[in-house]
């Protein structure tokens, strides 16, 4: 097993560099889904708190859409998702999708199935995310390199001689 997840890890990288992408790395404190999916709305991983409240209050508005994907009582899993550190799984991801009108791309660490489309339900979709998953365990945000935020552009430095 661990052979497998460091050949997956490995892969990821040459994946991303192969779609000619850069990977901004989010705080894995359990609210990473949240934390990419807001700097890839917002440019910044800091409103992961109103993301996740976005999408639970998409959860609570629409049981009939997400209901069945959930292994647990249906208000059980919504209020757990309310919880800061709680991780998201795929029906966040289509909450997120929904809620936003967007398409959400994932490349992931699996060889598999390294990239996954998840689209909104009922509208077309409006805009791209892109995040990174490494086998169910962490979430980062993907840009290509001309949409990358300044602040994650490494600074230029001049030498005087």
């Amino acid at each position: 097993m661990e052979q497998l997840l460091n050949a997956c890890q490995a892969y990821l990288p040459s994946l991303i560099n192969a779609y000619g992408l850069v990977e901004v790395k989010v705080s894995g404190d359990g609210n990473c889904q949240f934390r990419a999916l807001s700097d890839q709305l917002y440019r910044s991983p800091e409103y992961h708190k109103h993301v996740r409240k976005d999408i639970v209050k998409q959860l609570k508005k629409n049981r009939s859409l997400y209901e069945s994907y959930v292994p647990m009582r249906y208000k059980q899993y919504y209020k757990k998702m309310s919880k800061i550190g709680e991780w998201g799984d795929h029906v966040t991801l289509q909450a997120a999708a929904d809620k936003y009108e967007a398409k959400i791309c994932l490349l992931t660490s699996f060889r598999d199935s390294c990239f996954v489309e998840i689209v909104p339900r009922q509208q077309p979709p409006r805009r791209e995310l892109w995040l990174s998953f490494w086998s169910e365990v962490h979430y980062n945000s993907i840009y290509e390199y001309r949409d990358l935020p300044n602040r994650y552009k490494p600074k230029k430095r001049y030498w005087l001689f």
